[in-house]
């Protein structure tokens, strides 16, 4: 768990000493090449033989760099050197979740980080992000997956993508759906509205469901643009909806943590951490745990996705 915190917080000091200048809009973007998915190289692939596949999309990984002296705003998914930091997450999200699960993560043109300092630019380029993601699952449905259940799952922007493949699912891959982790985003009434099948999980083994949660310190702490709005909220140590105080040992610092869901900001209050170095760059803040919110709760994820896939 501490390594996957490590390729979190290096992949993006890398991305900030490339980077520049953050956050201007800027009139010419060049963009890469869109992924086809029927090319191996465009996967994260692990088959275990499993009767149930987790389908993970990957977080903001990528900064703003320059092609031929022309600013690209979009990862590029043939790049090696883009692709590691990806790679990186993939496979350290697959070992910390999967367990005996399948596990497969398309690499996509998601937006750099820089994006997600203005919530203009998010709107103009998250729509081509959004449609690598929808294609990828496309092709992941009819030509991976076999007819399985299968668990969608991702992490701050990769979670933004996750809220979208649930709101255009149709009834015949809803049947094998067994439950959406919308981890370190938001579900808002607007999203309900728009989305039938959003159906917030209420326990630990229900399906059809959609799992979301944030951690704090204190709700002063929370970053606007990620938590705003939010209407579902889950404990994923408990697993209770209401105020009942959890207790967890932290893997990345073994401090003794009550983890309480504030049933008003609808925010999971993390009380006794005492790591440091987790403060994302460019929007995050002191007391906001954005970058843990898979390594903190990793087993708890696990047991629990195994939990609800044995429940189809």
């Amino acid at each position: 768990m501490k390594r996957l915190t490590f390729v979190i917080q290096l992949s993006l000091f890398f991305l900030l000493s490339a980077c520049g200048k953050h956050g201007a809009p800027l009139t010419d973007e060049t963009l890469p090449a869109e992924p086809d998915y029927a090319d191996t190289t465009q996967w994260y692939a692990v088959d275990r033989q499993a009767a149930v596949d987790i389908f993970y999309i990957v977080s903001t990984e990528t900064g703003d760099y320059t092609v031929a002296g022309v600013p690209c705003h979009h990862a590029d998914t043939y790049s090696d050197s883009l692709r590691a930091f990806l790679l990186g997450e993939m496979v350290g999200v697959d070992r910390l979740l999967s367990g005996n699960l399948n596990f497969y993560s398309p690499y996509y043109r998601q937006c750099t980080l820089q994006t997600f300092t203005d919530d203009s630019l998010v709107a103009a380029r998250m729509p081509l992000a959004l449609g690598d993601v929808r294609k990828a699952f496309d092709y992941y449905l009819q030509h991976l997956n076999g007819g399985r259940p299968f668990i969608l799952a991702g992490f701050s922007q990769g979670a933004i993508a996750v809220v979208d493949l649930v709101k255009s699912m149709d009834d015949e891959t809803y049947n094998r759906f067994v439950a959406a982790y919308v981890i370190g985003w938001h579900v808002t009434e607007e999203d309900l509205d728009a989305a039938p099948r959003i159906y917030a999980a209420h326990d630990s083994n229900d399906v059809g469901v959609t799992v979301c949660y944030n951690s704090v310190w204190t709700p002063d702490c929370a970053i606007p643009m990620i938590t705003d709005g939010n209407v579902l909220a889950i404990n994923p140590v408990n697993w209770c909806t209401d105020a009942t105080p959890a207790r967890l040992v932290s893997p990345i610092t073994s401090d003794t943590l009550t983890v309480t869901l504030d049933t008003l900001s609808r925010l999971l209050l993390v009380e006794g951490y005492t790591g440091t170095g987790y403060v994302i760059p460019l929007i995050g803040r002191e007391g906001n745990y954005h970058s843990l919110e898979i390594s903190l709760y990793a087993p708890h994820l696990r047991r629990n996705m195994a939990l609800r896939a044995a429940s189809m």
